[in-house]
């Protein structure tokens, strides 16, 4: 296919080009009740009178022809009249469900203003009550008793052409723990940001929920309850499940599909990207994206600290999966400024629920033990800090309030400038808020945290908006990136490109107004950049599979980005009626 020249497909529909430039238009199969009940291509009371009469649903809509600028304009207004998060989660979601280009328009008219809802830290409400809000199945259910029938369930999905699949099995869902199959809220909300944020078109994108039971008493007991009433199964059957699984994809898919891991529990997550990070095109989201997007904060907090990444020491409050990723990708930016290995690991301390690991502790994981040095055993973590007096402190663990008023005064004595980045999400689990770290440091404080906090205004005047660390700057440039010149194995380097370029994005007034990110209105923008420098990565390492090589490679990725307007359908004036009908409708 010829770059720039886009072409989806599915078993119903089709979109072809024009003869007008940028023009397409849509044919289907379905007529009549089954258009306005297709999310794909329902476009409500914006169809011309042409499409009504050529689609058969003349008659089963309002004689009105309104434009998506008003149906955005109801949106919002029905979206203002409710006052609940939850609420307005539930409300998007069936508008997604309804109507998609318009779910995505409303997004992208203001991301800052919806992300919370659609992301962290609603969605983590959501999955907590997804048996209340459980409304239409969104994504494939795939359950520990469908091994040998995989292939056969992937076959059910209707479109043929996908490029990224999210899939979790629910253990580990945000800071909230298993929620079994609730946790399918997690991989739909991460997909719509592929396109909100990304530009991904959403037909490419497949949810995935592999229910293999939960430990959750709780869940087990409810009556509202969606999934598979039996605690988790585990061993040989579930890497049975998870192997026949990726082969499945691939084989229907392609070796280019992009496959997230999202919300695995720590002892499934390494071992999986272990197994898989150079068999198929895949990474773990909660490893690698989390690590992206916490080395690019710290990145652009070395132009206040004018240091460094060598420079610091750094203490981990969590030893799980976020942590690992984000020390991991330290090393290899410290490595990158001249270290070595071992000096790098010897900057990194992490404290875990039995306190500083240490080198004598027994029954280390093979990743903990990498990051064990040589010190006697302390279970404190203000002990920690004021003993090893780091310049950087990183909360993952999810323990809400572990960076106590003491931690920060003294994180604040050492350090002129400290680093402290409280990343749990959703926001009841930060291990500080924004106003804490500013107020006791004096404004001197580097934030960064992993859900929003509002701005803060100090005792002096200066406002200060917190750096939201969201996994978002990552994945959905990530995914556009590597799907665009269809990679078959997404490296660490790659994640620490992704880094680099998120930090350089960050301007000289971002950090000054105390953001370590680009502003979230900016994200789209911040993923089209982040996609074209995978792309020359790839290239210059001659890891991309599309050939032959873009020569511009940001016209081809724009060439790839889904937009919000409503496309036109075709219209053959042979399947009109005999007689024309004429009719006065208003038009807005």
């Amino acid at each position: 296919m010829a770059h720039g020249a886009v072409r989806r497909e599915s078993l119903e529909t089709e979109m072809h080009g024009s003869e007008e430039p940028g023009r397409t238009f849509v044919y289907t199969k379905k007529r009549g009740y089954d258009v306005t009940r297709y999310p794909h291509l329902n476009k409500g009371m914006a169809f011309s009178l042409e499409e009504r009469l050529q689609l058969g649903i003349h008659g089963l809509l309002p004689p009105c022809f309104i434009s998506q600028d008003v149906q955005l304009l109801r949106v919002l207004r029905n979206y203002d009249m409710k006052t609940d998060a939850l609420d307005r989660y539930v409300f998007l979601m069936g508008l997604q469900d309804r109507n998609e280009k318009l779910f995505y328009r409303v997004l992208t008219s203001d991301i800052e203003r919806f992300m919370p809802i659609v992301y962290t830290p609603t969605v983590g409400l959501a999955c907590q009550q997804y048996g209340l809000t459980f409304r239409r199945p969104r994504g494939l259910f795939i359950t520990i008793h469908d091994r040998g029938h995989i292939s056969t369930l992937l076959q059910s999905w209707p479109e043929k052409d996908i490029r990224a699949v999210c899939m979790t099995d629910g253990e580990r869902i945000l800071g909230l723990g298993d929620l079994g199959c609730y946790g399918m809220g997690i991989p739909v909300g991460k997909l719509a940001l592929y396109t909100a944020c990304g530009g991904m078109p959403p037909q490419q994108c497949l949810p995935v929920m592999l229910d293999v039971g939960t430990d959750n008493e709780e869940l087990l007991k409810d009556p509202l309850y969606i999934g598979l009433r039996h605690k988790r199964v585990r061993g040989q059957a579930y890497d049975d499940l998870l192997e026949e699984f990726m082969k499945a994809v691939t084989d229907r898919y392609g070796m280019d599909c992009l496959i997230q891991f999202e919300d695995f529990a720590n002892v499934n997550a390494f071992r999986l990207l272990s197994k898989y990070r150079s068999r198929y095109c895949t990474f773990n989201d909660d490893i690698q994206g989390t690590a992206a997007v916490a080395v690019a904060g710290l990145l652009a907090a070395l132009r206040l600290t004018k240091s460094n990444m060598c420079d610091h020491t750094i203490v981990f409050q969590g030893a799980g999966e976020a942590a690992m990723g984000i020390a991991e990708l330290i090393t290899m930016a410290m490595e990158k400024e001249g270290l070595s290995k071992e000096e790098c690991l010897k900057k990194i301390w992490m404290v875990d629920s039995k306190g500083l690991i240490v080198k004598d502790r027994e029954h280390l994981t093979h990743e903990k033990e990498r990051f064990a040095h040589e010190h006697p055993q302390m279970t404190k973590l203000e002990e920690v800090v004021q003993e090893l007096r780091p310049t950087a402190i990183i909360g993952v663990a999810a323990i809400p309030g572990a960076f106590t008023e003491q931690i920060i005064r003294d994180m604040a004595s050492f350090n002129e400038r400290p680093i402290i980045f409280a990343l749990s999400n959703p926001t009841s689990k930060a291990e500080c808020t924004a106003e804490q770290c500013y107020t006791i440091t004096e404004g001197r404080g580097i934030f960064a945290s992993g859900s929003p906090f509002d701005p803060v205004t100090l005792p002096d005047g200066r406002k200060l908006y917190p750096g939201q660390g969201n996994n978002a700057y990552v994945f959905p440039g990530v995914g556009l990136g590597v799907t665009a010149c269809a990679l078959r194995q997404v490296t660490d380097e790659i994640f620490l490109t992704t880094a680099e370029a998120i930090a350089d994005l960050v301007t000289e007034q971002d950090l000054a107004e105390g953001r370590l990110y680009p502003p979230l209105h900016s994200i789209r923008d911040v993923s089209l950049k982040l996609a074209v420098k995978i792309m020359q990565y790839a290239y210059e390492h001659n890891m991309a599979t599309l050939r032959p090589e873009p020569a511009d490679k940001e016209a081809y990725v724009r060439s790839l980005i889904y937009s919000t307007d409503y496309e036109e359908f075709a219209v053959d004036s042979y399947s009109w009626p005999e007689h024309t009908m004429t009719v006065q409708s208003c038009k807005l």
